[in-house]
């Protein structure tokens, strides 16, 4: 391929950005500034989606940048280790997973981040019992025992 077909491709940015405090600071300015896409634009469209979302929340989001530095976004739900955390009361995970815990969640908890991770596009096709496996194995790795 030419170095112009590979330029003319649309590039995909992943970010992790707070709910309602998209901001041209790094990482939002380096990472679409590097494209050409105006970070401003991108900064008002986001916070203007999540608006709705209690602030600080942390959104993966992913962003395509066209050739012609348009752009479009896709925000997914929140990482299962925020729900994790957050329904367990701590502030972050252990350093060693399997041999210290660092909270308990009940199975209800672990359903209840299911059916919200379950609404992602690229996890609709998964059973919710897979879904809230793959939950239990994120608590396991945090520190978090599930508790029935």
């Amino acid at each position: 391929m030419s170095k112009a077909a590979l330029k003319a491709r649309a590039q995909m940015v992943r970010l992790l950005i707070p709910a309602g405090k998209a901001a041209p600071t790094p990482p939002v300015g380096p990472a679409l500034g590097a494209r050409g896409v105006k970070s401003m634009d991108f900064c008002k469209e986001f916070n203007a989606k999540t608006a709705r979302i209690e602030q600080g929340v942390p959104i993966p989001t992913v962003i395509t940048v066209q050739p012609d530095r348009s752009f479009t976004f896709v925000t997914k739900t929140p990482p299962a280790t925020y729900f994790l955390k957050k329904a367990a009361g701590i502030d972050k995970g252990t350093g060693k997973p399997g041999h210290e815990i660092t909270g308990t969640i009940s199975l209800k908890h672990v359903y209840e981040i299911a059916k919200i991770k379950a609404t992602d596009e690229h996890i609709k096709h998964i059973p919710l019992e897979s879904v809230a496996r793959m939950i239990v194995g994120s608590a396991k790795s945090l520190g978090v025992q599930v508790v029935p």
